[in-house]
């Protein structure tokens, strides 16, 4: 016991170092790609375009929205709204909306209590339903910040790819819980983004993603998971992306802003089916998001025993250099990153929520494990 008590203050400064140096290198090698400028193509030929919206009891947010979807400024595109079994006045909105943008069709789908659905059934009657090869998808509870979101978009399928993964933030409004929301959504896009950057593509956001209907019935669409009640976007691009056949596009105005949660309970609820799928991702791709989220949880729970056992004054100040130098890394790249993906007021509580959201994550992993209904069939 004495023999490791005298290697324990050793063992915590490399804890702590090794830690450090795996986060510098997440920020650096993948986080900042995302604030980095890219190549496009010079092509500057437009496909027609499929815009594809599921709804569910979305009916004020349709008649808001979809005005801001019709009124992109692109040559060639159609929308098309499924409506999923709403008991709402969505079917209402739609036929008055459809008056108003011819371009825009709407499908039903009728609610069978014998056959349980979730959205991946009413994506298939969308994608069936779209009239061009090229798809982009969006919520109905989403709208593009700017009228050159198709634009910017499409410029994704440049030099033969088959799917576009693309920004979706969350609104801002007052309030911590709209904060955690949107760091959330940020520090996410650092990741999928910083490795489809990285040509480690591994999932996209349905607020913001795009892919051709030859890719979506090559792969069989849904068949490997269809009885979970999300994956409809990541996992359908971490089944079929690869380092060739996936864009990125980052710019002002290929973002799409989302209606947030109000209360911490939706939130909670909202991640337990987001999380639901984490375990369905590539092997190496999970290694890669452990390694992350398992660095910074080490690096955070040795910060205080590193520095109190430190063998010796100098490495007590090379823990606290250390200490300096990840915080400052980390405001640099998230900086830049919410300058890019146009988003505020998050950096002053970015060291917080750094810290926060693995305890949230923990929390909501804990309780999928310990409930284990992962197949609930309710996507709204």
């Amino acid at each position: 016991m004495p023999i490791l008590l005298d290697y324990l203050p050793i063992a915590l400064s490399v804890l702590f170092f090794t830690a450090l140096a795996v986060q510098l290198f997440y920020y650096l090698f993948f986080f900042l790609r995302v604030s980095l400028k890219e190549t496009r193509p010079t092509d500057n030929h437009m496909e027609p375009l499929s815009v594809i919206i599921c709804a569910r009891n979305e009916a004020e947010h349709l008649q808001k929205f979809i005005p801001l979807v019709m009124g992109q400024d692109y040559p060639d595109y159609e929308v098309v709204v499924v409506n999923d079994c709403s008991t709402d006045d969505t079917e209402m909105v739609l036929a008055q909306l459809k008056i108003r943008f011819p371009r825009m069709r709407y499908t039903n789908i009728v609610e069978d209590k014998k056959f349980k659905h979730n959205k991946k059934l009413a994506i298939t009657v969308g994608v069936k339903s779209a009239k061009n090869e090229h798809l982009v998808f969006t919520d109905a509870d989403c709208y593009p910040e700017t009228k050159s979101w198709l634009r910017d978009m499409q410029q994704g399928f440049g030099w033969d790819k088959d799917i576009v993964v693309g920004y979706g933030g969350y609104e801002e409004r007052k309030g911590f819980l709209n904060k955690i929301i949107r760091f959330d959504s940020l520090f996410i896009a650092m990741n999928y983004l910083g490795f489809a950057r990285a040509s480690a593509p591994y999932m996209g956001v349905g607020r913001n993603l795009a892919y051709t209907k030859t890719l979506f019935f090559k792969n069989k669409a849904f068949a490997t998971n269809y009885e979970l009640n999300s994956g409809d976007d990541d996992l359908l691009v971490n089944e079929t992306a690869t380092s060739k056949n996936t864009g990125v596009v980052i710019s002002k105005g290929s973002i799409v802003r989302s209606v947030p949660k109000t209360t911490l309970k939706e939130l909670f609820f909202q991640k337990r089916r987001h999380i639901s799928t984490a375990d369905r991702y590539k092997l190496r791709h999970r290694i890669l998001l452990a390694i992350e989220i398992v660095s910074r949880f080490a690096f955070y729970a040795a910060i205080i025993p590193a520095l109190y056992f430190a063998p010796h004054p100098d490495v007590f100040w090379y823990i606290v250099g250390g200490i300096g130098l990840r915080l400052i890394t980390q405001l640099v790249v998230v900086k830049l990153t919410m300058m890019t993906l146009n988003e505020r007021n998050l950096l002053l509580y970015s060291p917080l929520l750094d810290v926060l959201l693995p305890v949230l994550y923990f929390i909501v992993y804990l309780s999928n494990a310990l409930d284990g209904k992962r197949s609930n069939y309710r996507w709204k």
